[in-house]
């Protein structure tokens, strides 16, 4: 159990190679009452990514053109010392750079609450917020959940009264 930015602490220090982080924006994906599922595992999320980039792949084909590539720019990546914890998207071109995908769980009350965190780095590209935000629209509708945008406006998929 831990707080939603704690992800941010732990994932940015690991990146060797980045410079100070000045501000990163995180988007989350909350599995609510009425949601498909009330948890996820990193290698769901993965399934679900992989499950995207094959709808993508079957839309390219009836448009006669490699439209996963454009779709899904990115190859899924994991570091050793993650912990099980995150995984981040590596982009294949360089419009696009990174997006890292954590998973966790939020006490409110007595309840435990489900939640998919993308996080934006600093050097992130509009084509990285672009590509998350659809991301994050995707996995909201197929697990029926609330996604909370960079912008902090809130999209509801999951069924209400």
């Amino acid at each position: 159990m831990c707080a939603p930015d704690a992800i941010i602490s732990i994932i940015f220090p690991i990146f060797s190679d980045w410079r100070v982080l000045v501000v990163a924006q995180s988007a989350y994906i909350k599995l609510v009452d009425g949601s498909a599922v009330s948890s996820l595992t990193l290698d769901e999320v993965k399934e679900h990514l992989l499950h995207y980039k094959d709808q993508l792949a079957l839309t390219g084909k009836q448009l006669g053109w490699g439209y996963e590539e454009a779709g899904f720019p990115y190859s899924i990546e994991t570091k050793p010392d993650a912990e099980g914890r995150w995984f981040y998207l590596k982009g294949k071109e360089n419009r696009y750079r990174y997006i890292v995908v954590g998973v966790g769980q939020e006490t409110s009350g007595e309840t435990e609450q489900g939640y998919i965190q993308l996080v934006l780095p600093d050097d992130a590209t509009y084509g990285d917020k672009s590509k998350a935000n659809e991301i994050g629209k995707h996995l909201g509708r197929r697990l029926k959940a609330e996604l909370h945008l960079f912008n902090g406006r809130v999209m509801y998929f999951n069924p209400r009264k």
